[in-house]
C-alpha cells in the first residue's frame, strides 16, 4: 500500500499470522493435520471406556488436541476472511474441515458420552483427588446438563460426520455470494458495504432513498432466494434435531448455552417491547426534527444529521488507536497494556480492501503451549463509528486474552450472551472519553452529535437485535418451508412492531429483502445476545461509582473467568440479578432514556423546539427502590 492510498494512516494495522503458519502452502499445515489425527486416534485407544480412572489424564490430552485444532481452524478462517474470493484458501479450508470433522466424530464423540454417563460419586471422588478434574469441574457440570438431550453415540457420530455437508455449507457460501454483490450507483460499481456506508453518510435524503431502493431491488433478484433457501435449510434441520433431542422450544439450546433460563430471555424481549420501543419512537421523532424530515423513511434511520455535521475531520487510525488505549488506560492499565500488544504483534487488520470480509469481528483462541492469541478485523475509514468499532473489537480481544491465559482452551469462552459484555464495556469507556472532552470544550453541537450517534447505535444493538430475534422466532415457529414473499412479510411485521406502524415514525418502502443480508440468522438465536450484553453492561458499568476502587479487579476477574462460572454467579460480586423484569428496564433507562433526555435538553439549549415527553414508566419495584 503506497502512502497516497493510506489516507487513514492504517497501513501498519495488518495481520501477522506467523504464530500459526508461514502461508497457506506451509508444509507444517499438513504435518499438523497428520499429528492431530494421530493424537485423536491415540486418545480413543487410551481412554475409551476408561474415563472413570483416567479422566484427569484424558482432559490434559483433550486440551492438547483442541489447541492444535484451534491452530488449524483459526489460521484458515483468518486467511479466508482477508480475501473471501481466494479459491485456493477456500478449497483448503473445506478439505481440512472435512478431514478433521470426520476424525473428531470417530475418535472424540465418546468423550462427551462417557463424561455425561459417569456416576456422580465417581466424579466427586476424582474432583477431590485429581487437580485437573477439579479445575475442569465447571465444564464437566455443563456437559452433564445435556444428558437428557443427547442421542445415542452412533447417532451423534453420524450427525457430526454429516455436519460439514449440511446447512453449514449454505452459510459458508453466503459470504461468497454477498462479497460478489455489486450495485451500479452514481456511475460506480459499489459493494454492499459501500452502499450501507452511503445510507449512513450521504446527506441527501433522496440519494439515501435511491441507494436503499437499489439495494433492495438487487437483493430481490437472486440473493434473497438463495438466502431464503439457506434459512429454510437451517430452520428445518434445527427443528428435526430439536424434536429428537427433546428441547421444549427452538430457543432452548441457545438459552442453555448462555447459561440463562427461557424466562430470563422472555423478560428481555418483553422489556424491549414495552419500554425500549416507545423510546425508539421518541428518539427518531427528535432525529426527524433535527433533520427537518417530519416522517422519516427507513433509508434515513442510520443517516448522520447534517445540521450537526460541523467541520469534523476524518480520524486517522493512529489517533483512533491512541484514543482507545488512553480510554482503556484511565480505567485499567492492565487492559490498556493488552490493547497495545495487539497492534505491536500484528493482531489488528484494519485496512479496507476489496474482497475482504465486509464487517468487523474478533477471533480469540488458545494455541499449543497454552498460548492465548486474539485477532481483530475491521475496515477502517476514519469515522467516529469506526473508532467505536475499534474499541468494541478490542474489548473482545482483552476478554479472550485474559480468559485464555486463565482458563486454557477448554474453558476460555464465556457463555455466548456474555461474549459481548467486554466489547460493549470498551465502547462505553471510549464514549465517556469523547463525551467528557466535548463537555469541557463547551461545544454543544458536537456533544449533541455524539449523543445522537450513541443513541442510534444503542438502538441498533438493543431494539434492532430483538427485532431480529422476533423475526427468528416467527421463522422457527412456522414449522414449514417459507417462500421469499412470506419471509418478507414476517420481516416487515416484526420491524413495525418495534418501530411503529407505517407513518407513525417511519415509512417502510424498499425494506422487504433486507433480512437476506444478515448472516447472524445462520446461528439461530445468537442475535439477542447483543441486546442482552448491552443492557447487562449498562447496569454493570453503572456499578463503577457504587463499588469504587474494587470495581477494576472484580471486572478483570469477571473477564478471566471465561466459562468457569455461570452467568448468574459472574454477576453476583456486582450485586446484579437478571432474573426479573426490573433488571432489563433499569438497563434500558441507563442506556437509552437518560441519553435521550440529555439530547433533548441540549436541543432546547441550541434553540430547537422539542416537545417534552413523559418519563419512562417503570415497574413499581423500581419506583420504590
Amino acid at each position: 500500500m503506497d502512502k497516497k492510498s493510506d489516507k487513514y494512516g492504517v497501513k501498519k494495522a495488518r495481520w501477522n499470522l506467523g504464530c500459526f503458519y508461514k502461508d497457506i502452502n506451509d508444509s507444517q499445515i499438513d504435518a499438523d493435520i497428520q499429528l492431530v489425527l494421530v493424537m485423536m486416534k491415540n486418545f480413543y485407544t487410551d481412554y475409551k471406556g476408561q474415563l472413570s480412572t483416567k479422566l484427569g489424564l484424558a482432559l490434559v490430552d483433550y486440551d492438547k488436541i483442541n489447541c492444535l485444532l484451534n491452530k488449524l481452524y483459526c489460521f484458515l478462517s483468518l486467511k479466508h476472511n482477508l480475501d473471501i474470493s481466494d479459491t485456493p484458501v477456500s478449497a483448503k479450508s473445506n478439505n481440512v474441515s472435512r478431514v478433521l470433522q470426520k476424525a473428531t466424530s470417530e475418535y472424540l464423540t465418546f468423550f462427551d458420552f462417557e463424561v455425561v454417563s459417569m456416576e456422580e460419586e465417581i466424579i466427586d471422588q476424582l474432583t477431590v483427588i485429581d487437580a485437573v478434574v477439579a479445575k475442569y469441574r465447571p465444564m464437566i457440570n455443563d456437559m452433564r446438563l445435556e444428558k437428557s438431550h443427547m442421542l445415542s453415540e452412533e447417532v451423534e457420530i453420524a450427525l457430526n460426520k454429516r455436519s460439514s455437508f449440511g446447512s453449514e455449507t449454505w452459510s459458508e457460501f453466503f459470504g461468497v455470494m454477498e462479497a460478489n454483490l455489486k450495485f451500479d450507483f452514481c456511475h460506480r460499481q459499489l459493494t454492499l458495504a459501500d452502499m450501507f456506508y452511503v445510507l449512513s453518510n450521504n446527506h441527501s435524503a433522496d440519494v439515501r432513498a435511491l441507494a436503499l431502493k437499489l439495494i433492495n431491488d438487487e437483493l430481490g433478484k437472486i440473493f434473497a432466494a438463495y438466502s431464503a433457501q439457506t434459512l429454510n435449510v437451517i430452520v428445518g434441520e434445527k427443528a428435526v434435531e430439536d424434536k429428537e433431542r427433546g428441547y421444549q422450544s427452538p430457543m432452548s439450546v441457545q438459552n442453555r448455552s448462555n447459561g440463562v433460563s427461557d424466562a430470563v430471555v422472555d423478560n428481555l424481549h418483553i422489556a424491549t417491547k414495552m419500554f425500549a420501543s416507545p423510546l425508539v419512537k421518541r428518539y427518531y421523532r427528535l432525529k426527524g426534527l433535527l433533520m427537518n424530515i417530519p416522517t422519516l423513511r427507513w433509508s434515513d434511520r442510520n443517516a448522520s444529521i447534517s445540521c450537526l455535521k460541523g467541520k469534523d475531520k476524518k480520524i486517522s487510525f493512529n489517533q483512533a488507536f491512541n484514543l482507545v488505549v488512553s480510554a482503556y488506560n484511565d480505567f485499567s492499565p492492565t487492559l490498556a497494556g493488552l490493547v497495545v500488544t495487539m497492534l505491536k504483534d500484528g493482531r489488528i487488520d484494519a485496512v479496507a480492501m476489496p474482497n475482504k470480509h465486509t464487517g468487523a469481528f474478533n477471533l480469540s483462541t488458545v494455541l499449543p503451549g497454552n498460548y492465548p492469541v486474539s485477532f481483530t478485523l475491521m475496515n477502517y475509514r476514519g469515522s467516529g463509528r469506526d473508532v467505536m468499532t475499534l474499541a468494541h473489537e478490542l474489548g473482545h480481544s482483552v476478554h479472550g486474552l485474559l480468559s485464555g491465559a486463565a482458563q486454557g482452551t477448554l474453558m476460555s469462552h464465556s457463555p455466548t450472551a456474555l461474549c459481548e459484555t467486554a466489547s460493549t464495556f470498551g465502547e462505553m469507556l471510549v464514549f465517556d472519553r469523547f463525551k467528557s472532552e466535548l463537555v469541557k470544550s463547551g461545544d454543544k453541537k458536537r456533544l449533541l452529535k455524539l449523543l445522537m450517534e450513541r443513541i442510534n447505535d444503542t438502538i441498533n444493538t438493543i431494539v434492532r437485535q430483538i427485532g431480529f430475534s422476533n423475526f427468528e422466532r416467527r421463522l422457527h415457529g412456522a414449522r414449514r418451508w417459507l417462500s421469499v414473499h412470506e419471509i418478507n412479510s414476517i420481516w416487515i411485521e416484526t420491524t413495525k412492531s418495534l418501530y411503529g406502524q407505517e407513518g407513525e415514525v417511519f415509512t417502510y418502502e424498499n425494506i422487504n429483502h433486507l433480512w437476506s443480508t444478515i448472516p447472524h440468522f445462520h446461528r439461530p438465536f445468537y442475535v439477542y445476545g447483543y441486546a442482552f450484553a448491552d443492557l447487562l453492561t449498562s447496569s454493570l458499568y453503572a456499578q463503577r461509582a457504587a463499588i469504587g476502587s474494587s470495581f477494576e479487579p472484580l471486572y478483570l476477574d469477571f473477564l478471566r473467568a471465561g466459562g468457569s462460572k455461570s452467568t448468574t454467579d459472574l454477576l453476583k460480586p456486582f450485586g446484579l440479578n437478571l432474573e426479573n423484569l426490573d433488571f432489563w428496564v433499569k438497563g434500558i433507562k441507563i442506556s437509552l432514556e437518560d441519553l435521550i433526555i440529555e439530547a433533548e435538553n441540549l436541543c432546547c439549549e441550541l434553540g430547537f423546539d422539542v416537545p417534552r415527553s413523559e418519563p419512562l414508566l417503570l415497574p413499581s419495584s423500581i419506583l420504590m427502590s
